[in-house]
């Protein structure tokens, strides 16, 4: 019997394979915003939440698994849900803003988060970008939930009752509820936050039902107010319920503002008078328009919905965090200094993470949106006196760096130039490098050092020093280039260009690695490079080591040479799993990201290394880069909700992939180069925003043929181990001829290697 039915289940997985391969389905379908979320705080595999939304989204709506206040509200393995919240959060780590949960119940009127849970199942779950479905099993009630950018629909299907309720959740830290029953209506607004706001804070919200409430309620902490239509507290909520038949539909049209009660009113327009399946209908209709910027054709079923579950990752952050005002004018409130002005205000996105490939594929294919959100960075530098580098919604204390100007950079660099004003921000830019902000996330911890020395020392008491100096000196090639197309001084542009160089004051060549230098100039003492935290950010010299994006030639001569160079490469590999986690008195997650995922001491959950991989171009071994970029592909990615090695963060773990998938990859965003991987599908088709096609042949690609036998660029024999972008944006056909050898003889030339600081001074 069990030999017969898996037999029977063999046939079926086939045929069903078989049909979506032969049938047209659109790419918002093959997404699966589930990945992720079987994560916890010892172990992630994406720490992503289910986000109901559209693009950029000022919102988002998701099932709430967790208590109130916990990062992690929503996780797969989870068996009960607690309401449906409209969340800002960009990760768990940084928790939530201005959030507040929804709940439909049946019987006897309860409104705490744990008594008014229910029971579901996945196999009663549907989750798409754009529409989710459930079952709330102790309620008998169905929710579904569908998005605009600023509001949303939820329909909730009743059975026959006189005891249909709705809870409205304002949550703790201050919140207010009213409910006028004359107009089928609750207001209200929530101020929970985890930081990052100002005083006057506040989510405006507005609940519009289609039907009269039977009765209504509110509370105020444990304590029901019966007789009240009215609260304000540190945690109110409010209770309405209804008469309904069977299969009875309530339709909720919910909307929320940062700005007023008005002007959430006003974002309720986004829905109007649109019934649910019509809004479910339109938000499709947004998704596919931007997926459809890249057709992917030719995989099997799992890359598909892995490549676009990763490219709709791409594009939740960072938020839109303005308004439509009645005249149709962009305003925002400010998360910087409470007030409301015009323009734009983008947030929720850590730099640290993003700069590397998710900003590098908005200049790809998104070079407006793109454009609006540097004029976000203007108006957040004008409002707060520093660009941010980690923003929930205003500043955070979080990770290191002064990124922004390599976002800043490689916008402008690639052409990104209109609407925003670029000498704003790079006087924002030479601020950053100058001055110590207010947090140790903003401007540049250890600045002073950093320009005295060209290094920020070990024993100054400065946490995660040499990763600073790391980014700094990458940070600083970005400035140099910017500059120089901004054809500032010469003695200014002399300045970065030395500054870039800063990366080797820190190498070591007794290890050939990068190592901690205290402020005398001597090496820290005892230095164990599997040690994690401490001289370095989230890794340990071998992911750290890597990280001179701009110059990897002269990290290459600082080894001893191509030989040395890619013998350190391959030892990422081929060390165990080792580690030291005495900087932190425990195996954080990262640590146990890597040493579970079996490929030595590479470390692809956590952001530091994930360009490494590429990086075999630059020393005539392009074949190693195509090699381990399709082992990661296949082994590091997969549709499911364990589906990433490590947190997301932002879509720059899925930027990976999609760029990776492509065939190329940014490795020094700043210039004008893409280093070359190998495509992962027989063919890709980008339909770029100018109106050029870029299109990406690999007919012969599968399981087995990974590696690049030659390239024709528009139908010229192309060796060079790297792209220009510039030449892409004028359209261009990549044909790549795959097979199961590596080819030994292509791209070993140094003048087919990318991009090096050191090479090009030459």
């Amino acid at each position: 019997m069990r030999t017969w039915l898996f037999m029977l289940a063999s046939i079926f997985f086939a045929a069903s394979i078989s049909f979506s391969q032969s049938t047209k389905i659109s790419p918002v379908d093959l997404v699966n915003p589930l990945i992720g979320t079987a994560s916890k705080p010892s172990l992630s595999t994406g720490n992503t939440y289910p986000a109901i939304t559209l693009p950029w989204g000022m919102n988002c709506w998701m099932p709430q698994t967790g208590k109130m206040g916990d990062g992690w509200a929503y996780t797969y393995d989870a068996d009960k849900l607690r309401g449906f919240k409209q969340t800002h959060q960009p990760s768990p780590w940084i928790n939530d803003y201005g959030q507040f949960a929804i709940m439909p119940i049946t019987g006897k009127l309860r409104f705490n988060e744990d008594e008014r849970a229910s029971w579901f199942s996945h196999k009663s779950e549907i989750a798409r970008p754009y529409y989710y479905k459930v079952y709330l099993a102790d309620h008998d009630v169905t929710v579904e939930i569908s998005p605009t950018e600023r509001a949303a629909a939820l329909r909730f299907t009743f059975p026959e009752t006189e005891e249909a309720r709705v809870v409205i959740d304002a949550l703790d830290k201050g919140s207010y509820v009213k409910i006028i029953p004359s107009e089928n209506k609750i207001i209200g607004y929530t101020t929970k936050n985890s930081g990052g706001v100002p005083d006057n804070f506040k989510n405006y919200f507005i609940i519009q039902f289609n039907k009269p409430f039977a009765n209504t309620t509110v509370w105020l902490g444990k304590q029901l107010k019966a007789d009240e239509l009215e609260q304000k507290g540190d945690h109110v909520g409010a209770v309405v319920g209804f008469k309904t038949r069977k299969d009875e539909q309530i339709y909720a049209r919910v909307a929320s503002s940062f700005i007023s009660a008005e002007q959430a009113e006003r974002n309720l327009k986004e829905i109007g008078n649109d019934s649910f399946n019509v809004v479910r209908d339109k938000a499709k209709a947004v998704w596919n328009k931007e997926l459809n910027r890249v057709t992917a054709e030719g995989g099997t079923d799992d890359q598909l919905r892995t490549f676009y579950s990763c490219l709709y990752r791409t594009m939740l952050f960072p938020r839109k965090f303005y308004e439509l005002d009645a005249s149709h004018k962009i305003i925002h409130y400010s998360p910087y200094n409470g007030q409301v002005l015009p323009g734009y205000m983008f947030t929720d996105n850590g730099f640290w993470d993003t700069f590397r490939a998710a900003f590098p594929l908005f200049n790809l294919l998104q070079p407006t949106m793109n454009t609006h959100i540097m004029e976000g960075l203007v108006n957040a530098y004008k409002e707060s006196g520093f660009l941010p580098e980690w923003a929930s919604p205003g500043h955070r204390d979080c990770m290191i760096g002064s990124n922004s100007a390599s976002i800043i950079a490689d916008a402008y660099l690639k052409g990104v130039r209109t609407g925003y004003n670029i000498n704003t921000l790079y006087e924002a830019i030479l601020k950053n490098t100058e001055t110590e902000g207010p947090f140790s996330s903003v401007g540049r911890k250890g600045a002073v050092y950093y320009n005295r020395l060209g290094y920020v020392p070990y024993d100054v008491k400065i946490n995660e020093n040499a990763a600073r100096t790391l980014e700094y000196a990458y940070d600083d090639f970005a400035i140099y280039q910017l500059a120089r197309e901004l054809k500032r001084p010469q003695a200014e542009i002399d300045r970065f260009a030395k500054r870039s160089q800063n990366y080797r004051n820190l190498f070591d060549p007794t290890t050939k690695l990068m190592r901690g230098k205290n402020e005398n100039g001597t090496f820290q003492a005892l230095f164990n490079p599997f040690k994690w935290g401490d001289a370095f950010t989230e890794g340990n010299s071998w992911h750290y080591t890597w990280s001179v994006f701009h110059d990897v030639q002269g990290l290459t001569n600082l080894m001893g040479g191509q030989k040395e160079f890619i013998k350190m490469l391959d030892s990422v590999f081929v060390v165990p799993p080792v580690f030291d986690d005495s900087y932190y008195g425990f195996v954080i997650h990262e640590i146990r990201e890597m040493q579970i995922m079996n490929m030595g001491n590479y470390a692809h959950g956590n952001q530091p290394i994930q360009h490494m991989i590429y990086l075999y171009n630059y020393a005539g071994q392009p074949w190693k880069t195509q090699f381990w970029a399709r082992e990661v592909m296949n082994r590091l990615y997969q549709p499911t909700p364990d589906g990433y090695c490590g947190d997301e963060d932002n879509g720059q773990t899925s930027a990976w992939y999609v760029f990776s998938a492509m065939g190329f990859y940014p490795v020094c965003p700043g210039t004008d180069q893409y280093v070359l991987g190998a495509p992962l599908f027989k063919k890709m088709t980008l339909q770029l925003e100018n109106g050029k096609t870029l299109i990406i042949n690999a007919p012969a690609n599968n399981a087995q043929n990974r590696y690049i036998k030659a390239l024709t660029v528009n139908g010229k024999l192309y060796s060079p181990n790297w792209l220009s972008h510039k030449e892409l944006m004028k359209g261009a056909q990549l044909n790549f001829q795959m097979t199961d050898k590596a080819n030994t003889q292509r791209g070993t030339k140094t003048e087919d290697f990318p991009f090096s600081f050191s090479s090009a001074k030459e």
